[in-house]
């Protein structure tokens, strides 16, 4: 902690004759992915984290934990119950706030003798987890559309039934924080049409009371940076400063064709976030729970300072204070596996820039039939092959659990890269490169990694040489 707050004090500068150091005021973890959650010692050992870094909260929302969402309605039985009230406890030593969260959106009822008694079973669940500690309480609404892309929410009944179990709460507990929400449309461009607001945003904002928190993910679910514009947009149609759920590093979109999770790790630093003025941050982080632990470093140190904070100098920083003599090699890894993109996700750093440049370079010098200059990327090559072999051997068992198959998959693209390499040096097209590429493909099925920079290079020199051959046919 101590070396925490002197690293906070070296960070605080003064801006225009005044010192500007002021942290986010709630500021954590949600455990709020998709896939297997996290175990007791997972986290409590994320809270003690949040601890150290000056994190403030860890919320509990994991989407697999049917007791949180598919079957809400159901008490917690006793074992986990009183594993919760274990956690509950650790996070009160530790100085953190333990948010407990609820889904109740898939089936939850609002009007009527029904609505009623979903009211009755949510603060019967909500009583419970107090007596355990709790005293901040989130209701979650995301992810509620059908197979086309609808939902049937409706905003004023929604922000009626939130405003009665914010009413319940406080009245009969004086120590319990303004509830927070997660709404139904929770990305921007999903509360507008154009220029309008969407009728379910828009009543559940006129609604609302206005102490709930409400968070909001940016522009799309996973998206590449929150302006301060785009926050004060979405300011003004809650009427109030509202609070971002950060999708970085969670991972459980990185998906295969036939559904396997997790096939690439986020491990890059937070980045393109505000430093206007909010009222809450929390990053939702990987199932692997240590690995999540570099971008989360660096969101802490975002969330300390929003108005000061360098992504890249925090992501150095960050990796040579968790892997000490292993940073150098950590870092040329991880560089590989930053950027998170599908079909509607965008966010993190470029992977590999160096070695993505150099790739490029060389491959239009031999397009331009001009000097060729093969160190560069050859160097690149042999660098991340050894920082791989290194970590494969000398990496603490805790990581390398949760990277092994994208540090074998590395070494098969440094591998097949080099092939490549060598067949440009030598003007012929190894036959062993389509092998090794096959083998890739076959491994991506359970880890990709550097897709743009590595991998991208062998598809990049098959074409090359089929462009070739094209053109000695003709």
């Amino acid at each position: 902690m101590k070396k925490f707050l002197f690293v906070l004090l070296l960070s605080t500068l003064f801006i225009g004759g005044t010192v500007s150091a002021v942290p986010i005021p709630l500021r954590g973890v949600v455990e709020g992915f998709y896939g297997t959650p996290w175990t007791f010692e997972d986290r409590a050992d994320i809270i003690d984290f949040c601890r150290q870094n000056n994190l403030n909260s860890y919320v509990y929302a994991p989407k697999d934990d049917p007791y949180h969402r598919n079957k809400w309605r159901e008490p917690y039985p006793a074992d986990k119950l009183a594993e919760l009230k274990r956690l509950v406890a650790v996070a009160r030593e530790n100085n953190v706030r333990f948010i407990f969260a609820v889904s109740p959106g898939l089936d939850l009822n609002y009007k009527g003798s029904k609505g009623d008694e979903d009211f009755r079973k949510l603060i019967r669940k909500l009583d419970t987890m107090y007596k355990v500690g709790v005293r901040d309480f989130a209701i979650f609404f995301d992810d509620l559309k059908d197979d086309e892309g609808r939902h049937h929410e409706n905003g004023k009944l929604q922000a009626e039934f939130l405003n009665r179990v914010q009413k319940n709460l406080r009245e009969r507990y004086k120590d319990v924080a303004p509830l927070i929400i997660v709404p139904t449309e929770y990305y921007y461009e999903d509360m507008v049409t154009g220029n309008k607001v969407k009728p379910y945003t828009r009543d559940l904002a006129e609604n609302l009371d206005s102490r709930i928190v409400v968070l909001y993910t940016g522009r799309g679910v996973v998206c590449d940076g929150i302006t301060d514009s785009e926050l004060a947009e979405v300011n003004k149609i809650f009427g109030r400063e509202v609070g971002i759920w950060w999708n970085y590093p969670v991972n459980d979109y990185s998906l295969t064709p036939d559904g396997n999770r997790n096939v690439k790790l986020a491990l890059g630093a937070i980045e393109k976030l505000p430093s206007a003025k909010m009222t809450a941050i929390f990053f939702n982080p990987m199932e692997q729970v240590q690995l999540s632990k570099i971008a989360l470093a660096t969101g802490a140190i975002y969330a300390n300072n929003p108005a000061v904070y360098d992504d890249a100098r925090a992501w150095d920083k960050v990796l040579d204070e968790m892997f000490g003599s292993l940073a150098p090699q950590m870092k040329i890894f991880a560089s590989h596996s930053r950027h998170m993109e599908n079909s509607w996700a965008k966010v993190g750093a470029p992977d590999a820039i160096e070695f993505s440049t150099a790739a490029a370079n060389l491959l239009n010098d031999m397009d331009k039939k001009t000097f060729v200059d093969f160190m560069p990327l050859e160097n690149q090559i042999r660098s991340t092959e050894r920082a791989v072999n290194v970590l494969i051997k000398r990496l603490p068992k805790k990581y390398l659990d949760e990277c092994w198959p994208q540090l074998e998959q590395l070494r098969r693209i440094m591998q097949a890269d080099q092939v490549a390499l060598d067949s440009l040096k030598s003007g012929e097209l190894d036959p062993r490169l389509k092998v090794l590429r096959e083998e890739i493909t076959a491994n991506e099925k359970v880890a990709v990694i550097s897709e743009t920079a590595g991998r991208k290079f062998i598809d990049d020199v098959l074409k090359y040489f089929d462009a070739q051959n094209d053109g000695k046919r003709k």
